[in-house]
């Protein structure tokens, strides 16, 4: 990492089919190799299943589904006189986002559905019902900020 200045931020340009730049930040932390036409076969195939299954907007549910992964708290280690506490922090929204995105994927990578497409499908619709492992790491990184809310005087 730079010390001299930060690192200033691309913009991505937005999806063809539906127009969302959120939408293509996920096809790009999908994308294996460069292969971005295999990115979006998948997604606009998981898409296509959402929507036959919930009957709603596929960009909505898709808004909605991230909606429910994004953490509001995380805790970072921070070292105090030769200790290390977990101390709770809030998340950048740019974070959650990026978070939420890596979280989403990777759960879905690790159903046991048998083609990409059905996992990211399988994995959008359990986290609009609020289920699903991504849903679970939310929940689980929450847990973790509140039982450490004692060390969050440590706070930077």
């Amino acid at each position: 990492m730079s010390r001299r200045h930060r690192a200033e931020k691309r913009e991505v340009l937005p999806d063809p089919k539906f127009g969302d730049t959120v939408l293509t930040k996920f096809m790009n932390n999908l994308m294996y190799d460069g292969k971005k036409s295999n990115a979006e076969t998948i997604v606009y195939g998981a898409l296509d299943i959402v929507e036959e299954k919930t009957r709603r907007d596929p960009i909505e549910v898709f808004r909605e589904a991230l909606d429910n992964i994004k953490p509001a708290v995380e805790v970072r280690s921070r070292r105090v006189g030769g200790a290390t506490y977990q101390v709770p922090v809030d998340v950048r929204p740019e974070r959650r986002e990026a978070l939420a995105i890596r979280w989403l994927i990777k759960a879905a990578r690790a159903r046991s559905e048998n083609t990409m497409i059905d996992r990211l499908s399988g994995e959008l619709v359990d986290a609009i019902n609020n289920r699903g492992s991504a849903v679970k790491k939310r929940e689980d990184t929450h847990k973790m900020a509140d039982a450490n809310k004692a060390f969050s005087h440590f706070r930077w």
